[in-house]
C-alpha cells in the first residue's frame, strides 16, 4: 500500500514518508523524531525541518493527547463534498500537535477543549485509510 491510498483525495503518488500508509494498514498512527535534533514531526517527515538531517526515527502515536481546538465543517471543498458535517480537531500530544478529524460517533456536544483524545487509523472507503481522533 503506498501514499495513493491515503485519505480521501491524494495529490502526489511519491512521499518519503510514504511508509505512513503502511504503518496505518498495520493500525499504527505514526509520526517521526529527529534523531540528531529531537524535532518532532506529524505529518511524518524524514527530513527534517529544523535541522535539515534525514536522520529520522519513526514512533507510534500511543499515549492520549488533549483535544486543543476544533471546528465543524459545514461545507466540504472539492473532493468533500459529501463529507460535511465533519468536525476537524487538533489535538496537543506533548512534544507536537497533531490535526485530523473527531470521530463522527462522537457526540458534538460531547466534544470539549481539553478533553482526552486518542488517535486511530480508519478505513474510509474501497482502500484509503485516513487516521481520526477517538475519545480516550
Amino acid at each position: 500500500m503506498g501514499i495513493e491510498s491515503f485519505g480521501k483525495v491524494s495529490f502526489t503518488a511519491e512521499s518519503k514518508a510514504a511508509e505512513f500508509v503502511n504503518y496505518l494498514s498495520q493500525g499504527r498512527v505514526m509520526a517521526t523524531r529527529c534523531k540528531d535534533c529531537g524535532t518532532v514531526n506529524f505529518p511524518p517527515k524524514v527530513d527534517c525541518p529544523s535541522c535539515m538531517s534525514a536522520n529520522a526515527e519513526w514512533f507510534e502515536v500511543a499515549d492520549p493527547g488533549t483535544l486543543a481546538t476544533f471546528s465543524k465543517v459545514t461545507y466540504g471543498i472539492s473532493g468533500f463534498e459529501d463529507d460535511a458535517p465533519y468536525t476537524l480537531a487538533i489535538a496537543d500530544f506533548g512534544s507536537f500537535k497533531m490535526f485530523g478529524r473527531m470521530c463522527k460517533d462522537i457526540p458534538a456536544a460531547d466534544i470539549k477543549v481539553g478533553m482526552k483524545v486518542k488517535v486511530a487509523p480508519v478505513k474510509i472507503g474501497g482502500d484509503r485509510i485516513s487516521y481520526e481522533f477517538l475519545k480516550a
